[in-house]
Formats: C-alpha cells, structure tokens, sequence
C-alpha cells in the first residue's frame, strides 16, 4: 500500500497533458512567446529521460541505505520540481525548473517500492511488482481532475505549489514504512520450488547481463512498448481536441469530456501493470510481448483509419495507456527472470533507461508530425510499424540467456 501511494504522486506526469493546455496559454498571453508543439513535449520528453538515467544510478544506493532515506530524498526532489515549475516563463525554463528537477526526483524513489515488494512477494514477483506499480498508472485518474479544479480555481502558478507540497508529503510519510525483509526470509507456508536445470535461473550481475543478446532484445522491446503509450500519453488531450476538431466540435464544447476520459484511460494504463504481471508469471514472456505488440499496431492503424471519431478515439487511447503499464510490469518481471534477483536493482536500472529513449523518440515523433504534417495522428503509422519490429524482435531473442 505505501508503494501504491507512493507511485500516485510519482504518477502525476502522466497527466502532463492536461497542464500542458493552460502552461501553454500562460506563456503565450503573459509571456508573449509563441510556442510549438515540439517545445510543449520538451518539458515532458526532459521529465521522462531524466527519470530514466536516474534509475540505474540508484540501484547500489538503495541496496547501500535501504529503500526510505533514498524515498525521503527523493520525495523531497520531487515536490522541489513541482514548486520550482510554477516560476517557469518559457518551455526552456520548464525544461529545466520541472524537467529535470523533477524527473530527477521520480528517477530515485521510483525503484524504492519495486524493489522492495519484489523481495516481500518472491512467491508472486510479477503481480506484487504490478500492484505496487497500479498506482502510478492509476495516476492520473486522481491527479488529473485534481489538476483541472487547481487550475480554474487557483491559476497555474498557485497550482504547481499546490501540487509540489501535496506530492512531497505523500512520498516521505509512504516511504517511512519501507524496509527491506530479513535475510533468508519467505513468506509463511512458501517454500521455493525445487530448482532443476530446467527452472533454473542464473544470476547475472550488471556487466554479464550486457554481454547478452537477451538484454538488448529486452531493452529494444522496452523501449517500442513505452514509447507508444508515452506519446499517447503526451497528448492525450490535444489529440482529443484534434478529433473533435475534425468532427465540428469545438474545443469549449469537448474540453471537459476530454479531461474525464483520463480517468478510464489511466485506469487501463494502472491495471495493465499487474494484469501483464499475472501474464508473465502465466504464459511465456514471448506470449506477453506478443498480445502488448499486436494490440498497439491493431490501435495505431484504427486512429490513423478514423480520425473523426470519438468512440475510436477513446479506444485506441486506452489501449495505448493499458499497454504502457503492461510494458512497466513486463519488463521488471523478465529481468527477474532472465537475470535473477542477486543484482536486480542495478539490472532493472539499466534496463529501464529504454524507458527514457521511449519517452525521447515517441514525443519527438508525435510533435514533429504536428509541426510538419499538422495533425498529431500522422504519427501512428510509424508506431504501427515500430510495433512489427518490436514482435519480430522479441521472436529472436527472448531466450534464456546463457553466461558467456
């Protein structure tokens, strides 16, 4: 429950989109700057990388001072990132006030109830992992309308304080339960299955894990899935409002509408974690990769093929949130199982860095289709394709990878 709550507030940049709308309009009507669709994805693209480098960095931390003190700092971190945006005057100045603040700040706490539930749970790794992750999912059903209310009633500065303060606390008081189990422990009535040279998984430390095909299959894979459900949740909104655009329906008429379908959109994306858990812990990892990879070309070509429709919009998007939490479940539980647990915080680190270059191709493709062609839907086709190449690449070498 305390990593639950945690990954609530680390969350919160999933609703990203929704400030992203009134950020936009501060600069342009205070500020007088003219901003593109490109520079509004930077502050997000910055966020999401800066989250993604922290992770391996942290993993020999948390195993050196335990999981709470690196949670209390880095809750600190990331309400620091929070308040500082709402000095922002230009996207630049948000790149680097809550960018990189505050993806710092997520980068190392994110790993703190990951790591922790995994060795509470060793009996249900992948479904334990994807629970303590729904919250961060689940995120933005809870922050986004939280965000919209802020906004109308407080302004955007006010708001961004609002938020920083809230999100510090949560993630210092969850973190103070946090603790690693004693060593040797299991749960009670579980003893571990009897290891044969079928079931046996191999440890690999950091610098053997490299060497290994099985690795950058994962890390490649990884970074296909993110990044289709990182754009999609990029511009959620802005794509909303382009579909109703080519509808007839303005954007006072939808925004609202637009705001709530958030709420089932991050359900998805909170649920996909331990539904694609259970999966993996179910079928075979190639089994997993393939259902996320053929649901996310399937998605991409409806959006692209019905642009003018609300209903496809609304599916399309909640596939594309489902299967970035299936990706956050999937890619923890295969590293485990691939590589063992012995160096796990570390090898999930570096694994994860595929998020970070998700976030980077995924919203620089979204908001350079927009800059070019005009409409952010131009983009999906080039998902739909880079979903192909995902299936075809976990076929290969999703294998039990063997030390050199």
């Amino acid at each position: 429950m305390a990593g639950l709550i945690i990954n609530i507030a680390l969350g919160a940049i999933y609703a990203y989109s929704i400030i992203q709308i009134p950020i936009k309009r501060l600069f342009e009507t205070v500020y007088s700057l003219k901003t593109t669709a490109t520079e509004m994805q930077l502050p997000f693209i910055v966020f999401l990388l800066m989250f993604a480098l922290m992770m391996p960095l942290m993993g020999k931390y948390i195993e050196k001072y335990g999981p709470r003190k690196i949670a209390i700092l880095g809750g600190i971190v990331v309400g620091m990132g929070w308040f500082a945006a709402s000095f922002a005057t230009s996207p630049l100045s948000l790149v680097i006030l809550y960018g990189v603040i505050g993806g710092i700040g997520v980068g190392m706490v994110y790993n703190c109830p990951i790591v922790t539930s995994g060795r509470w749970f060793p009996d249900k790794h992948g479904l334990a992992v994807g629970l303590t992750l729904l919250g961060f999912g689940f995120s933005a059903a809870i922050t986004g309308p939280l965000m919209d209310f802020l906004m109308v009633t407080y302004g955007v500065e006010n708001s961004l304080r609002i938020l920083g303060a809230l999100y510090a606390v949560m993630i210092i008081v969850c973190a103070l339960v946090l603790r690693f189990p004693p060593a040797g422990w299991t749960p009670n009535r579980w003893r571990p299955p009897k290891v044969t040279t079928k079931t046996m998984t191999v440890d690999f430390m950091r610098n053997e894990m490299v060497r290994t095909r099985t690795f950058y299959g994962l890390w490649i894979c990884f970074t296909i899935g993110t990044l289709a459900g990182l754009l999609a949740i990029g511009v959620a909104k802005p794509v909303g409002l382009e579909v109703a655009k080519n509808i007839g329906i303005s954007e006072k008429e939808i925004s609202a509408v637009l705001t709530a379908l958030v709420i089932p959109f991050a359900c998805c994306n909170g649920f996909g974690r331990p539904l694609f858990g259970w999966i993996v812990d179910k079928l075979k990892p190639m089994r997993a990769a393939s259902i996320s990879f053929m649901l996310i070309f399937l998605a991409s070509i409806a959006i692209y093929l019905y642009p003018a429709s609300l209903v496809f919009y609304a599916i399309v998007f909640a596939i594309l949130w489902l299967n970035l939490g299936g990706w956050l479940a999937i890619a923890p539980a295969l590293t485990a199982t691939f590589f063992g647990v012995r160096d796990y915080a570390r090898n999930y680190g570096l694994v994860f860095t595929a998020y970070g270059a998700g976030a980077v191709i995924g919203n620089l493709l979204v908001g350079q289709a927009k800059d070019i062609f005009g409409a952010y839907i131009a983009a999906f086709p080039y998902v739909a394709v880079l979903a192909l190449l995902g299936l075809l690449v976990a076929l290969v070498t999703f294998k039990p990878p063997k030390k050199a």
